[in-house]
C-alpha cells in the first residue's frame, strides 16, 4: 500500500524542477555536510514532490570533501520509489564508478571555453569529447532497462570570465560533437551568470535548429546578476521544459571567479505554479526543508524571497487549480 504521506512522482506536470543543491551547492561551500544529513535533505525534497535530484559528482574526495560518500548517497536515493537520481562525472572513471552505484542520469560538463575547460577539469576539448563517447560505450554496453540517461552539459555558454563571450560556432560544434560522441541531449549552462533573456532565447534556438529539438531541454542558469527568473521565462518561451535550481540558492562555480548563486528552488516553483504550470512540488513542504541545511551548515547564507514572504492570501497552486478545472 502506498505512504499516503509520500506524493506520487507520476502524475503529469509541466515543467520539470530539477534539483542540484545537494551537488552544486554543496561543492561550493566550506562546511561538509553529513552524509546522513545529505540523505535527509534528498528525502525531504524527494517528500515534498521534486522528481530529479542530482546528488551528488563522483570525483576524488581529496578535490571535493563536501561530496565523500556520493555512492552511498545514491543508494539511499535509489530506495525513493519515482525519483530520478542525478549526477555529474568530470571523466570516464567517474562515469563507471556512477554506473556501479545505480545513478540514473549522468552529466558530464563541457566548458565551451577551453580555458575554463582545463581550469575545471584539466581536459581540452578533444579530451573531453573523447570521454563523452567513453562513457556512451559503457552506457551502450549495458541491458537496454539498466542505461542511464545520458547529458552533455555546455558550461560557460553564455561567455567565461577568463575568456569573454564564446563564438556561436565554437558551441554549436561541441553540442554536434558530444551528440556524434553518444549523448542523449545536450544541457546549456549559464555557469558564469552572464545571461540574459535574449541570449537564452538566442542560443537556445541556434542549438535546437543544429541537432534537434528533443536533444535541447534543459538548462542550468545563476542568479549571479538577479536575471535568473528571467532567463527562466526565456527558456520556457523557448520550449524548454526542465529546469536546474538550488534550494536556498546554495552554490556556484568555484573554478570561475565571481560565479555564485543559483537560482532559488522555492522562489522558481512558486513563479511556476503562479503562472499555472505544474511542478508536482508542495511549496510549504519544500521550504520547511531549508530547516535541514540551516542546521548542518552554520552561518552559510540562504536566499529566496518566497521563504520569506510567504505565499499570498489565497494562492493556489497550478495542480490545484487544474484539479478543480477538470
Amino acid at each position: 500500500m502506498a505512504d499516503p504521506s509520500f506524493p506520487d512522482l507520476t502524475s503529469p506536470i509541466d515543467i520539470l524542477v530539477s534539483e542540484v543543491g545537494p551537488r552544486d551547492g554543496l561543492q561550493n561551500v566550506k562546511a561538509v555536510m553529513p552524509i546522513e544529513a545529505r540523505k535527509a535533505w534528498i528525502s525531504a525534497e524527494a517528500a515534498a514532490g521534486v522528481r530529479e535530484i542530482e546528488v551528488g559528482s563522483f570525483v576524488p574526495a581529496k578535490l571535493l570533501p563536501q561530496l565523500e560518500g556520493t555512492a552511498e548517497v545514491v543508494a539511499h536515493a535509489r530506495t525513493i520509489p519515482g525519483l530520478t537520481v542525478a549526477v555529474l562525472v568530470p571523466n570516464a572513471r567517474g562515469a563507471r564508478d556512477a554506473i556501479a552505484a545505480g545513478a540514473q542520469k549522468i552529466t558530464l560538463p563541457l566548458s565551451v571555453s577551453e580555458t575554463h575547460s582545463l581550469r575545471n577539469l584539466r581536459r581540452t576539448h578533444e579530451q573531453v569529447i573523447a570521454e563523452a563517447a567513453e562513457i556512451a560505450a559503457a552506457i551502450a554496453a549495458l541491458p537496454a532497462g539498466e542505461r542511464p540517461h545520458f547529458e552533455g552539459s555546455l558550461s560557460t555558454a553564455f561567455g567565461c570570465t577568463l575568456e569573454g563571450a564564446i563564438p556561436d560556432a565554437q558551441i554549436l560544434r561541441l553540442a554536434e560533437a558530444l551528440m556524434a560522441a553518444g549523448c542523449d541531449e545536450v544541457g546549456l549552462a549559464d555557469t558564469s551568470g552572464y545571461a540574459d533573456p535574449v541570449s537564452v532565447r538566442r542560443l537556445i534556438g541556434l542549438l535546437r535548429g543544429a541537432v534537434g529539438e528533443a536533444a535541447v531541454q534543459g538548462i542550468h542558469l545563476h542568479n549571479t546578476r538577479g536575471l535568473g527568473l528571467a532567463n527562466v521565462l526565456a527558456a520556457l518561451d523557448a520550449g524548454l521544459t526542465t529546469v536546474d535550481s538550488s534550494l536556498g540558492g546554495l552554490g556556484g562555480c568555484p573554478f570561475a571567479p565571481g560565479a555564485s548563486g543559483n537560482i532559488v528552488t522555492e522562489d522558481l516553483v512558486f513563479m511556476l505554479e503562479a503562472m499555472g504550470l505544474r511542478t508536482g512540488i508542495d511549496i510549504g513542504r519544500l521550504s520547511a526543508v531549508r530547516s535541514i541545511l540551516a542546521q548542518h551548515l552554520p552561518g552559510e547564507p540562504l536566499y529566496g524571497f518566497l521563504p520569506d514572504a510567504g505565499v499570498p492570501l489565497g494562492f493556489q497552486p497550478a495542480g490545484a487549480r487544474k484539479t478543480e478545472a477538470a
